[in-house]
């Protein structure tokens, strides 16, 4: 068939979040190792146009919302030669200790995550 099978797009996502922490100065490695984790709780992809086996995509990536336990990263997937928007979609995380227990977003990442979104807005 040539299109790119519908579960990549969620691989995408996840590649693409795991870039925004470490432009946040945060690689995700780190977070684990300060005992924290972001599981995802729910997920939805919107396909807007195929795309086949052997494109390049551009995902942007941002956080939607953020509250006192979670963060809600939205996501464009584009087709990079024809800038032609392929799909959008979320994933809602939320954070948790080792035991698996809900916590408070670390004051560094609620900062950082901050930050980020007024230096990438507009």
């Amino acid at each position: 068939m040539g299109i790119s099978y519908y579960a990549n797009y969620f691989t995408w996502f996840e590649a693409a979040r795991t870039e925004y922490f470490r432009a946040l100065g945060l690689p995700y490695t780190e977070c684990e190792k300060k005992g924290y984790f972001l599981p995802v709780v729910e997920t939805h992809a919107k396909y807007r146009h195929p795309s086949t086996y052997d494109d390049l995509v551009i995902v942007r990536t941002s956080v939607s919302e953020m509250t006192k336990a979670k963060l809600r990263f939205e996501y464009q997937v584009f087709n990079k030669a024809s800038g032609i928007l392929l799909v959008t979609g979320f994933s809602l995380h939320v954070f948790v200790d080792a035991s698996m227990r809900l916590v408070r977003i670390p004051e560094d990442v609620e900062s950082r995550v901050t930050v980020f979104k007024l230096l990438t807005a507009g």
